[in-house]
């Protein structure tokens, strides 16, 4: 065989092999699109089954009051898991949500107590607690924020120490007891929690509006864009001219926005705040975003799937009331092992 006959020969092996790289690696991106969108329906796959299986095991389990009173107590954890989502996908964490949330409760009750006296109005002094409520949570998170983008310091530093100055203040003021809503005080802000708008508890209409917000934040604008940015590769980000350090700050003040919202609910539910109000609150928050789909080391994450893991922890905790397959005080135990569970499957994607 002459010289440019083998060349022509190698030429058309070598073509017919580039063609089949392409055709290769666009069914193998299929395969990943199918995955991922399969990976994605995980939680509405999940919170269907645990929901029969409920409906199984016990028929109070249906019920519409049962179903309200689960979405309200899923709404404020639901909330603060709204700002996580955020801050996971930023690339970052915030162990601190429930020991902020306990102090921020404590210190609207002190201030209700206070201004009730000194503005000579019990209602004016309940909207100036709802008001200190959002200004506190936005006020903390500027503080976590400032740290981690200015002061260089690992979020989980950060608010690990937070963590305890926060729940500490709160046991000061609270001199070890227990702060608390004077009477005509706490019956006149009773509403806030008990009420509802049209049959729907108003906590839960909290949620999802907070959620619809965030939402349209994360996916809709310049500022959303930026987070998964910065979460998927923070130095390519910088190349492309985003303000990291300002996205940042503005993120966790989201999430403290979010704890503040989630508080001012949650102070009329007993009229009182203590150490142990909020504990445990960061666990069910971080396990919310995990479990509705949202990369663990950021970049990817999303508001729908937040809520629905929510209320997938909710769900699971009210089963466990209802029919005492376990004690409920594994319930956080419970939520332990979801994490770890979800964490595992996610390294086995990537």
């Amino acid at each position: 065989m002459s010289q440019p006959e083998i060349a022509s020969g190698q030429g058309g092996s070598n073509g017919q092999a580039q063609a089949r790289e392409p055709a290769e690696l666009r069914r193998g991106a299929a395969g990943r699109s199918l995955m991922e969108r399969f990976a994605g329906l995980g939680p509405i796959i999940g919170l269907i089954v645990l929901c029969a299986v409920g409906a199984g095991l016990n028929s109070d389990f249906a019920t519409l009051d049962n179903g309200l009173n689960v979405l309200t107590r899923t709404a404020f954890i639901g909330i603060i898991a709204v700002g996580m989502c955020f801050v996971i996908i930023l690339g970052g964490i915030d162990l601190s949500v429930g020991s902020m949330a306990a102090l921020i409760a404590g210190c609207v009750i002190m201030f209700i107590n206070w201004a009730a006296g000194a503005f000579a109005s019990p209602l004016m002094a309940v909207i100036a607690g709802t008001v200190l409520a959002v200004g506190l949570g936005a006020g903390f998170g500027l503080a976590h924020g400032l740290l981690i983008a200015k002061g260089r310091i690992e979020p989980f530093i950060v608010t690990l120490g937070t963590l305890g100055i926060y729940r500490a203040y709160l046991t000061y003021f609270a001199d070890g007891g227990a702060l608390t809503l004077e009477n005509s005080l706490a019956d006149l802000y009773a509403p806030v929690y008990y009420g509802n708008l049209f049959g729907v508890p108003l906590p839960v209409v909290a949620f999802l509006v907070v959620a619809v917000i965030g939402a349209v934040i994360l996916n809709k604008t310049t500022y959303g864009r930026h987070v998964q940015a910065i979460g998927s590769n923070e130095t390519v980000a910088r190349y492309a001219a985003v303000d990291v350090e300002r996205v940042k700050i503005l993120t966790y003040m989201l999430l403290g926005i979010c704890v503040g919202v989630a508080t001012l609910f949650y102070v009329p539910r007993l009229g009182s705040a203590s150490p142990t109000t909020g504990l445990l609150w960061e666990l069910e928050a971080i396990a919310a975003v995990i479990v509705g789909g949202a990369a663990l080391k950021g970049g990817h994450g999303s508001i729908v799937g937040t809520i629905i893991g929510a209320i997938l922890l909710s769900v699971i905790s009210n089963i466990l009331n209802l029919t005492s397959l376990i004690s409920v005080y594994l319930n956080a135990a419970v939520q332990g092992f979801v994490i770890i569970i979800v964490a595992f499957m996610q390294k086995g994607r990537r």
